[in-house]
Formats: structure tokens, C-alpha cells, sequence
């Protein structure tokens, strides 16, 4: 018989006494109270319901009722090879609004595995006069169809930041030796190759961490000895670089800056906050920095447990920010996960024979809240060096990495081939599910990019100061090679059972511009019975990925106004502040299971 979701609400108030509900009873408790948004949740089967067609895509207008319960699937996953050979490994990664993802390593670690063209298309190599490199170090990559375009680079991108501009470029910035002042610019055009600028920034920034500012333009921070910041215009080679001291980068002397003997405060993690304001986490500890006035206003808490940053290689997002309709204030809240105690790297290069074991927690801050502190939770396996990629469904994705060492050639172990979804929204206990595993070892330089189809691309790895194929290569160093192949992993929303369930979005009809405050049309294609209140719009500002650091990355969570006969009608962020202006990927979720996304632009 079936069970109506009012009769399972008033249900539920019979248990509010109980500190244990069953997993699944609780949360499907949780969501018939609307009380979580829970995303796909581990069960048997399908929710299906009985409408008629003559009833699908009614009109819904203000609040109707209860959304209904997302739907279940028992899949965990799928991986598949998408090329044999990328030709260069993917230390950084960025993908474009055109749907090539931009994947290079450094340039003076040797040969790559494909040359530039046409032939003769070589670039000189700055530290010696006369001498060319035809080796590729930066490719092109179409996420559709593995094909590959050599890119040329002139000078020394690694290490190196970078992030997505206002018209959709790549601006990479930073890296080693003559390149970690260098800024360099990739439009997303047919054919287009890098331009680029030496000597453009004003402070070395190598392991730098670059973020998007509200205006469109960027703040970068840190570096290699580098305890400095400066900012980057919106979308320019042409600029005065300014150089700003930040004592907080700098040696951690009677408590006043991060940085330890071994470093454990690079690629710091930076976050655009709601008011403007910026979260800057290194090493343990964290603070809220305004760049209006050039000051930090307050020190949060530290965070317990171990180092954070490289080469202790945590992870960290600002998690998915929610708008809604009635004008709520807009709540942030922070994530960092995994790492390595403060002297895991002292150790590995000490050349001790057992690698310390990486850290298995999470720890989750409000930083715009004056009683802010850390709720710490732990992960079913430790990590290190695992990237942290948010997902169309509001949930998170945690894979790549190691279990033991730090981030480094040679000094990290035991691979972690099994990513984690994180639903952000579950309770406690329920948070983490562990999903199908990989066999390939993504550990140090590996790099991972979220697409529009809702796949994820995996690239990258290489434990080595050069390219090498072969176990025991370099005198019996290699242990892991150097990792060519492209993976595609489909997350468990992506389960072909769902597919009955999974909206379309009709491009040709729907709002592609988006001005801030204002309403926009996406129109859908669904065959179920649906509501307003049983979708919902995620905005994916896509990040640059290295290292385990996601720069730049950010979902917008938004309600639908209405839907109208498949017309979706919301209203599109207030300010650059909650998505500062640039392109994004704007997915339609159905009761947690995604569309393929749309790229959308919003900069007025």
C-alpha cells in the first residue's frame, strides 16, 4: 500500500525522541520534513510515481508543498579509458566553455611524449642560447573525442596557478625558474596558441594559489618564499604588477606566519566569500582578508589535527553556496579535508623507511560567523594529494591521491585508488560513500576536471623528476610511472537506470546571458511529473586544478521561480560576489539526478 509523503511526515514526528533512526529511514525522514537536500543516496531500485502524462509539467508557482525524495540507485561508478595517450602529463588542468580541457606539465623535465606541430614548431629554451625543445609540454585536449593539439609554452609553467577570465581564457600564472613571474594567456579560440608575458608579476610565484575576485579579476598569494600577494587584471598582459607583503605567508615565528621548516603552506586555499571578503587557509590555520583595504580582519581558529597545504596536500572547497528565493542571507561554508602531520615531510626526505600515514579527516568552518569554529569529521581512508571537485548535484567528489608520505618525487605510497562522494547535507554519520575504484595510481601531478556531460576527466601522475615509462627506471627510483592514459569516471548519478528521470536542457531556447539579479528561462525536456520544488539549478564556475587544489572553483545552488510547461523561470545571482563574472556550467537537477550541462556566461 502506498504511503502518501504527508502521512511520512507526521510519521516522523513519532521518532524526534530517537537519536538513532536507521540510515535511510532517517534520511528519508530528513527530506520529507525538508528538512536536507540529499542528493543519491544508496538503496534498491527506482522512485517512480503515477502521474499521468496529462499532468507532467504543471504549473507550480510559491511554495506548493513537499519536494519529493531523491531517487536511489546502488551503482557506485564506472571508470573508462578515454585515450591511451595524452601525450603530456596533466600536472595542471582547466577546462575551457569550449569543451577542451588544457592539460601541461613543466617544461625542463625532459621530453614529453609528443612533439610540437607542425614540425619545426619549437620554442627556445630560455636558459640556453641557441638551443630548441620540440617536445610538447601543454596540450589541448577535446573531452569529447580524445583528440589532442600540441600547445607551445615558452617559459617554465610548473608548478604553476592559473584560473578561467571573464571571456573565457586561460590565464596561467607563475611557475619555476624564468616562468614564476610569467603570466600567459589562452583564448579559447580554433587554432589559438599561448601569449605570453616574462617578468609580468611582480613577486616569484611558484606553488602560488590564484583566485577570482568579484570584478572578474584575480588576487594571487604565496609562492616559494614568496610571502606576498598581488592582483591580476581582469583579462590583460598588459598591467603594473604591485607586490604586497603578507606576514601571515611568512615564518611561523612566535605564532605569526605559516610557514614551517619544511614549508606546509603553499598553493594556500583561497575562497571568495558572500560579502566579498576572502578565506585564506595555510598550514592550520586560517583567516578572513579584505582586499578593499588590504588587511586581515580576523584569525579564525586553528585547525586541529595536521599540516594542510603542500607538500602536505590536503583539499579544499568553499561548499556549494545556496540562494534562495526569499532573499535569505547567503551562508558560506568551507571544507578542508585530508593532509599530513606537520613532519611527514621532514621524515620522507630524511629517507625514513615507513612513510607516515596521510590524515583520514575533514574539518568544516563557517568563516563569515564571529563564533566560527571547526566540525571535524573523518573520511573512510586517509589521503594526501586527492582533488576535491564539486559535483552538478550539489555534492563533492573526493578522488586521486596517496595514503602515506607528502607530495613530492619518490615520497608519497600506497595509492588511494577509491574516490569518495561527500554529500554535504547528510547527517554526520552519513556523509561519506566509498565508490568503484580505479587500477591506475593518480598520485603526485595528477589533475581532475568535472564536464559537462557530468563525467569527471582524470589525468596526470607522475612520482618522478622526468618521463619515465617503466618500473625501475632512474637507477631503480620509478616505482610509479609516468601516467598518459585519460580516465572518465561516471558518478553514481550517472547510472543508466536513471536516465528515464534525467532532464534535458532544450539550448536553442534557453538563456545563455545572464545578468546579476535578474530572471532567466531554461526550458526542459522531462517525462516525469515534476514540480518546482523537485528541481533545482547548480552553476559550476569551472576551476584550474593542480595539486590537489581546485583555484577559482564554485557552485552557485539556485530555486526555480516557477515551472511552466517544461519553462524553468529563476533569478541569477545578485552580485559578482556570490559568482563573480565569467562562464559557468548550469546544470538541471531532477530529484538528484543531473541534466547535461549548459554553458551560461553572466557579466552585467
Amino acid at each position: 500500500m502506498a504511503i502518501s509523503l504527508k502521512s511520512l511526515f507526521f510519521l516522523s514526528l513519532l521518532f524526534v525522541s530517537s537519536s538513532a533512526f536507521p540510515p535511510l529511514l532517517g534520511q528519508f525522514l530528513d527530506n520529507a520534513a525538508g528538512t536536507a537536500d540529499l542528493g543519491i543516496t544508496n538503496g534498491g531500485g527506482t522512485d517512480t510515481d503515477d502521474d499521468t502524462a496529462a499532468t507532467k509539467k504543471q504549473v507550480v508557482n510559491g511554495n506548493p508543498g513537499v519536494a519529493k525524495p531523491d531517487f536511489q540507485t546502488n551503482y557506485l561508478g564506472e571508470w573508462k579509458i578515454h585515450s591511451p595517450n595524452s601525450g603530456v602529463s596533466s600536472m595542471q588542468i582547466q577546462l575551457l566553455p569550449t569543451n577542451k580541457a588544457i592539460m601541461y606539465d613543466a617544461s625542463n623535465l625532459g621530453p614529453s611524449n609528443i612533439q610540437l606541430q607542425p614540425p619545426g614548431n619549437c620554442r627556445p629554451i630560455p636558459d640556453r642560447p641557441g638551443q630548441v625543445d620540440c617536445w610538447a609540454h601543454a596540450v589541448e585536449y577535446d573531452v569529447e573525442t580524445a583528440e589532442v593539439r600540441t600547445l607551445k609554452v615558452i617559459s617554465n609553467t610548473w608548478c604553476s596557478s592559473g584560473g578561467l577570465t571573464v571571456d573565457g581564457s586561460l590565464m596561467s600564472t607563475g611557475g619555476a625558474d624564468e616562468g614564476n613571474q610569467s603570466v600567459r594567456i589562452l583564448n579559447p579560440c580554433k587554432g589559438c596558441d599561448f601569449q605570453e608575458r616574462e617578468m609580468a608579476l611582480a613577486g616569484a610565484r611558484w606553488y602560488a594559489s590564484q583566485e577570482k575576485l568579484e570584478d572578474g579579476s584575480f588576487i594571487i598569494f604565496g609562492g616559494r618564499r614568496e610571502f606576498t600577494y598581488e592582483y591580476l587584471p581582469i583579462n590583460s598582459l598588459i598591467f603594473t604588477p604591485r607586490r604586497l607583503n603578507l606576514t601571515f605567508l611568512g615564518a611561523s615565528i612566535d605564532g605569526v606566519g605559516t610557514t614551517d621548516i619544511y614549508e606546509n603552506n603553499l598553493y594556500p586555499f583561497v575562497h571568495l566569500l558572500p560579502d566579498g571578503t576572502i578565506f585564506l587557509f595555510a598550514n592550520r590555520r586560517s583567516v578572513i582578508f579584505n582586499t578593499k583595504t588590504d588587511t586581515i580582519v580576523r584569525e579564525l581558529p586553528r585547525m586541529p589535527g595536521g599540516s594542510r597545504n603542500y607538500p602536505a596536500s590536503g583539499s579544499s572547497t568553499l561548499l556549494p553556496l545556496k540562494i534562495s528565493n526569499d532573499g535569505a542571507p547567503v551562508q558560506a561554508e568551507v571544507i578542508v579535508c585530508g593532509g599530513a602531520k606537520p613532519e611527514a615531510a621532514e621524515m620522507a626526505e630524511r629517507k625514513v623507511p615507513v612513510l607516515l600515514p596521510a590524515l583520514t579527516d575533514c574539518g568544516r568552518i563557517f568563516p563569515m560567523n564571529p563564533d566560527a569554529n571547526w566540525a571535524m569529521e573523518n573520511m573512510p581512508s586517509r589521503r594526501i594529494m586527492g582533488d576535491l571537485l564539486l559535483l552538478p548535484t550539489a555534492q563533492a567528489l573526493i578522488l586521486n591521491g596517496a595514503m602515506g608520505g607528502v607530495s613530492g618525487w619518490w615520497i608519497g605510497e600506497n595509492p588511494n585508488y577509491t574516490p569518495l562522494l561527500y554529500s554535504p547535507d547528510l547527517h554526520l554519520m552519513h556523509r561519506f560513500k566509498s565508490l568503484a575504484p580505479t587500477n591506475i595510481a593518480r598520485m603526485y601531478h595528477s589533475s581532475s576536471a568535472v564536464l559537462a556531460d557530468g563525467t569527471v576527466l582524470v589525468a596526470g601522475s607522475n612520482m618522478n623528476d622526468r618521463y619515465a615509462y617503466k618500473v625501475g627506471d632512474v637507477g631503480g627510483k620509478v616505482k610509479y610511472p609516468t601516467e598518459l592514459r585519460v580516465e572518465k569516471f561516471s558518478p553514481p548519478y550517472l547510472d543508466p537506470v536513471l536516465d528515464t528521470h534525467r532532464p534535458t536542457i532544450a539550448e536553442g531556447t534557453s538563456d545563455k546571458k545572464l545578468s546579476y539579479g535578474g530572471q532567466f528561462r531554461v526550458e526542459i525536456d522531462l517525462e516525469d511529473a515534476a514540480g518546482a520544488e523537485d528541481l533545482k539549478l547548480t552553476m559550476l564556475h569551472p576551476p584550474f586544478t593542480t595539486h590537489g587544489y581546485s583555484q577559482s572553483q564554485r557552485m552557485l545552488v539556485l530555486e526555480p521561480v516557477s515551472y511552466v510547461n517544461g519553462v524553468i523561470t529563476a533569478v541569477a545571482p545578485a552580485s559578482g560576489k556570490l559568482a563573480p563574472p565569467g562562464y559557468y556550467i548550469l546544470y538541471v537537477v531532477h530529484r538528484g539526478v543531473p541534466s547535461r550541462g549548459m554553458w551560461i556566461q553572466i557579466n552585467e
